[in-house]
């Protein structure tokens, strides 16, 4: 498949498709159910979508469940599966190498370049699974992306998805998921705030919405 034939918007829709289709089976397999809240407030143009990450399932619903496609920002090991790597090749997903800090400039800057060129990301700002509902700290480094590309940020909440597998020992059991896409950050809403404040901004939305939900 050409990108050259297609325009982003095109080839991101034709490509999603297929993870779209393995993230929903994969999360059904389970017998869990999820309600996903405030589609209406995705934005129409790409985002930088933020996460709270709980569990190895978080990728499974985000990937199934959220409307828009996006790749996502990948520790390098995941690279070393073969079936994964190419569909995120695909998905213009980016591996971090947290060891290389040459490395992990790079893919950053590559990062800034597919945002300006249409393409949503996602990243996981505690940078680990929390394999609860308690929220880590959230890394502030990483929504530079935004900034440098000035695009909107969207907070997404996940919760539940550690009752599938990490509360019971990595022994898969049924949950009920919330996945919830909070009102978007804009660009002129965080001009004026440090990257600190921003995240701390992100973590508070998020937090907010998993107030609202019982996992």
């Amino acid at each position: 498949m050409d990108k050259k034939n297609y325009s982003r918007e095109e080839y991101n829709e034709i490509v999603h498709k297929r993870p779209k289709k393995i993230g929903r089976k994969i999360f059904k397999s389970t017998g869990s159910r999820i309600v996903v809240n405030g589609e209406d407030k995705l934005c129409d143009s790409q985002v930088l979508f933020v996460s709270n990450h709980q569990g190895n399932f978080d990728i499974f619903a985000l990937l199934g469940f959220l409307k828009k496609p996006f790749g996502f920002i990948s520790k390098i090991e995941v690279k070393k599966i073969p079936i994964a790597r190419t569909w995120m090749e695909k998905m213009d997903c980016l591996f971090l190498d947290r060891k290389d800090r040459r490395q992990s400039l790079k893919t950053f800057k590559r990062g800034i370049e597919l945002l300006k060129e249409g393409h949503s990301l996602l990243i996981f700002p505690e940078g680990t699974r929390a394999r609860s509902d308690e929220l880590l700290e959230f890394k502030s480094g990483s929504l530079s992306l935004a900034k440098k590309a000035n695009v909107p940020i969207q907070p997404v909440m996940v919760n539940g998805t550690y009752n599938i597998m990490e509360a019971n020992n990595n022994r898969i059991r049924k949950g009920k998921v919330y996945l919830t896409v909070c009102d978007p950050i804009m660009p002129e809403e965080y001009e004026n705030l440090s990257l600190d404040e921003l995240a701390d901004e992100t973590k508070k939305r998020i937090q907010e919405a998993m107030d609202q939900t019982t996992a």
